[in-house]
């Protein structure tokens, strides 16, 4: 208890609030842009920390990175582009709900889905991180592999109406994925002699290809340069919803930040797969399957709440054993450990003051997102008022930038078109993008992980289930599997034997 008390009073310091609620806001900024990313606002103001005290360089950074969490919900809802890959399975029911002129509701439920998963995620960082970070250390090759399999798996659970057109999709992911350099030897494949192909294709330029220039086609075909009808004339009322709009929910609001914790204390996997596999988990649960992707709130609720809950679950490995956990927390341990802070086991014992203080900068930090994004709900509506013509131009743009950005490389720019002219030939045939994505991430994972297993178990694949997760994780992947099979055969037998009744 008087850690906690020490580290709240330290929050006293106004300067260390301004840049709290500065941090964040430049997080939104960045996660609400299309092609820029939360780690590249964090690695913009590292260079600003040199010459600031620990803590306040720490609450800097952590509010880009929470802001950087929620703010790809803003043009997923509204224009149908993800900011983040983290907030793809936002634009499945957030988008739909806007369309149908309530654009302040769908933000509202995002919004305060995203409060509840960083609050989750914090509580639970805070409280069981030690016990957590444990068992973190227990996943080796074999453990990653089941787990990400079963993850691949969840394919089945995004595939929309068709189950073939679904997996289609995914296995078109995984090839994408596969171009470039094996994991292991780094033998060239399916490189065709062209140079730019030999390092493979982005995780970033796959995501603004398949949405945000596949969506540019899209209009450009219709012809639409005008506005979404829905969002005309929308009448804004506190953050749209209610508290007791909530009801009913509260099962959904935790088991996605339980999901979003778990897979934010793995590290390389992160928030693009978590709010893919929440929203999946929530959909087959669900009592009505069929009305997600048509605007409901469990979808936006299940994604948002895992994605924001991916950013304390990073912070578990850390902070407890200096490893992190996806790249905003790669670049606050380059600020901790510029500062002289060294995460690992005896950080909480040699700096506890500071730990708390961190767990206090991210509960201000929740705060202060929810805050700025309601302040500013009526400036987003606004904004996708522009005319299409001039909008979709600019995010084209920014687009270009930071896919190039990333890596320097002009090649990613042709790489970002190519996977828009995919997206838009699948969107011809009425083939889902998620899938795409969802393969596209967990491939060379699944892959890395299974040869690593393969080497460490001497080629005994059978040897895989000496350990109790792999064991769980597959039998789970083969009974789900087998599980939505059979639904899929059930929903096809009666309309054929109806067909050969007639």
């Amino acid at each position: 208890m008087e850690l906690f008390l020490s580290g709240f009073t330290q929050m006293l310091d106004p300067i260390i609030i301004i840049l709290i609620f500065i941090g964040v806001f430049a997080g939104i900024i960045f996660g609400a842009s299309p092609g820029l990313t939360a780690a590249m606002g964090m690695s913009f103001a590292l260079p600003l920390t040199y010459v600031m005290p620990p803590l306040q360089a720490i609450a800097l950074i952590l509010g880009l990175y929470i802001g950087g969490a929620s703010g790809g919900l803003i043009t997923a809802i509204l224009i149908n582009i993800p900011g983040t890959p983290a907030c793809i399975a936002t634009t499945f029911d957030g988008h739909p709900m806007a369309a149908k002129g309530n654009p302040a509701k769908a933000l509202g439920y995002g919004i305060i889905s995203s409060f509840f998963g960083g609050i989750i995620s914090l509580i639970v960082l805070t409280f069981a991180s030690p016990y957590l970070a444990k068992i973190a250390l227990e996943f080796g090759p074999t453990e990653y592999f089941s787990v990400s399999l079963f993850a691949l798996a969840l394919i089945a659970g995004l595939a929309g109406k068709s189950m073939l057109k679904g997996l289609t999709s995914g296995v078109i992911g995984l090839m994408l994925a596969t171009v470039g350099q094996a994991p292991l030897d780094a033998s060239r494949r399916f490189t065709m002699g062209i140079r730019g192909f030999n390092n493979g294709f982005q995780l970033l330029c796959a995501l603004i290809g398949v949405y945000a220039i596949s969506e540019i086609l899209k209009y450009a075909e219709n012809g639409d340069d005008g506005t979404d009808k829905g969002l005309k004339n929308v009448k804004i009322s506190g953050l749209g919803v209610k508290l007791k709009d909530f009801a009913g929910q509260w099962i959904n609001v935790i088991r996605s930040s339980l999901i979003g914790v778990g897979i934010g204390i793995l590290p390389g996997i992160g928030g693009a797969t978590s709010n893919l596999i929440a929203y999946s988990i929530t959909k087959k649960t669900s009592k009505y399957p069929e009305k997600f992707g048509t605007g409901i709130k469990d979808g936006i609720i299940a994604s948002e709440t895992a994605n924001n809950a991916v950013s304390g679950g990073a912070l578990i490995p850390l902070l407890t054993l200096g490893i992190p956990g996806d790249a905003g927390t790669a670049i606050l341990l380059a600020a901790m450990t510029l500062h002289g802070v060294t995460p690992g086991p005896l950080l909480f014992e040699t700096n506890g003051n500071l730990i708390y203080s961190i767990f206090t900068v991210l509960f201000i930090a929740n705060i202060a997102m929810m805050i700025l994004e309601y302040f500013g709900m009526k400036i987003f509506v606004k904004m996708v008022q522009i005319p299409k013509c001039y909008l979709l131009s600019t995010i084209f743009i920014l687009s270009a930038i930071g896919a190039m950005a990333q890596n320097n490389r002009i090649f990613d720019i042709w790489a970002v078109l190519i996977f828009g002219f995919i997206a838009y030939i699948l969107y011809q045939f009425d083939v889902p993008p998620a899938p795409l994505i969802m393969g596209f991430i967990l491939g060379p994972i699944v892959e890395i992980n299974l040869l690593r297993g393969l080497m460490l178990t001497e080629g005994n694949f059978l040897r895989f289930f000496d350990r109790p997760i792999p064991l769980i994780a597959i039998l789970i992947t083969i009974f789900y599997l087998g599980y939505t099979f059979y639904h899929s055969i059930m929903a096809i037998l009666p309309k054929t034997e109806v067909a050969e009744v007639h």
